[in-house]
């Protein structure tokens, strides 16, 4: 029981840790907030990760909210409330821009890459009309706030546990540019054409997350995507 404790606390403060930039300080004055899973996340320590980059490209301030290990589909209440559920990462604010992305753990820890159609259908219809993230999107544009969704980011073709996930990513990437192309202020930002084959440099490590090169990459086409659709307002 006593070791029990000690796991359930010690998830807790990681959670508690990790779960996005506070809503202070320069944060008061942000018109860019960040949301999503570890793909936004990684390199935060070095601060470096996509959300770090793109306020630096851009001049401008953006909040980092999102958390490592999150999903889309998250039941849990307590975890969910403090960023696993992506949706619960928002917080209230003059919103410019939401840089967004999720779906990939869903597959991943959630159907294995495999026997996944029923996740996709509840992740984003393939119309992209409905589902989890078209109703989080639409959420967010209510706001008044514009959106740009990244997409899934490919491996890098051997060596990473996630290969068996292309066809998977693909088909979710397709379904959030048909989503995307239903509204004007929501824009998807696709990886797919990222990572040539065999270049293990966009990669960390663990060839499933972004190395600084590819955090770098990443923030790059979304700054650009911010940048050409409109100025963010001055503060």
């Amino acid at each position: 029981m006593k070791t029990r404790l000690v796991a359930l606390l010690a998830v807790v403060l990681a959670l508690v840790t990790g779960c996005g930039e506070p809503m202070t300080g320069r944060g008061a004055n942000a018109r860019i907030l960040a949301m999503g899973d570890s793909m936004l996340a990684w390199n935060r320590s070095g601060e470096q990760a996509i959300a770090d980059e793109v306020e630096q490209i851009l001049h401008q301030p953006v909040i980092d909210r999102s958390v490592v290990g999150a999903h889309v589909i998250y039941e849990l209440p307590i975890s969910g409330k403090l960023g696993m559920k992506i949706v619960n990462q928002y917080r209230s604010g003059d919103w410019d821009w939401v840089i967004l992305n999720g779906g990939g753990n869903d597959l991943w820890l959630g159907c294995g890459c495999a026997f996944c159609d029923r996740r996709l259908d509840r992740l984003v219809a393939p119309d992209g009309q409905s589902g989890d993230i078209v109703n989080m999107v639409s959420m967010l544009r209510s706001t008044g706030a514009r959106v740009v969704y990244v997409g899934y980011l490919r491996s890098p073709g051997f060596g990473s546990p996630i290969e068996h996930c292309r066809d998977e990513g693909r088909e979710l990437d397709a379904r959030l540019a048909r989503m995307a192309a239903q509204d004007s202020g929501t824009y998807f930002v696709s990886l797919e054409d990222l990572v040539p084959y065999g270049d293990k440099s966009f990669h960390d490590f663990d060839h499933i997350h972004p190395s600084v090169k590819g955090s770098a990459e990443i923030a790059a086409r979304v700054a650009k995507v911010i940048a050409e659709a409109g100025p963010v307002r001055a503060n």
